[in-house]
């Protein structure tokens, strides 16, 4: 069963970390990565956004990797993440650690797939968020071994 969260994409990010990461989120946004939409460190991952509002974020936590249905999101990548604590914490990047959603899962590495829809009406409609215009989020959590990142599916805003 999904949780469902409205954060803050502050810089155009959310954050998706180990409860015990002191990873630094701050050096990961290349050129490639704000393209790819994803920056990577061992323990912790941005998940770049198409605002710089309120998103809707679901975080589902499974036992095993699900079905790709990419065709139904804009936008959608992996990446692996090493949650020594056996804590997923999901937040907007400048949100208040202490205060952020927890989600228990088995300790070593897990993998996360990013989903993200309804881009375009977001970035059109940034200033005058509705549920219709609002981006979303869907973050699937699973416990797999180490891969590299992925990049399932790539959206470009036609309109830039």
């Amino acid at each position: 069963m999904a949780t469902n969260l409205e954060l803050f994409a502050d810089y155009f990010q959310i954050h998706v970390l180990d409860d015990g990461s002191e990873g630094d989120l701050s050096d990961v946004w290349t050129e490639q990565a704000v393209s790819d939409g994803l920056g990577v460190t061992e323990d912790a991952l941005a998940i770049g956004t198409a605002v710089n509002v309120t998103v809707t974020v679901s975080v589902d936590v499974l036992a095993e990797q699900p079905v790709d249905d990419s065709d139904d999101f804009d936008h959608v990548v992996e990446a692996s993440l090493n949650l020594t604590s056996g804590r997923l914490v999901v937040l907007g990047c400048t949100d208040y650690f202490p205060d952020a959603a927890r989600f228990e899962m088995p300790t070593g590495w897990t993998r996360v797939r990013a989903s993200r829809r309804n881009l375009a009406a977001a970035v059109r409609s940034e200033s005058d968020r509705t549920p219709e215009t609002s981006e979303q989020v869907r973050l699937q959590a699973w416990p797999a071994p180490y891969a590299e990142p992925h990049i399932i599916k790539r959206w470009t805003d036609s309109a830039s």
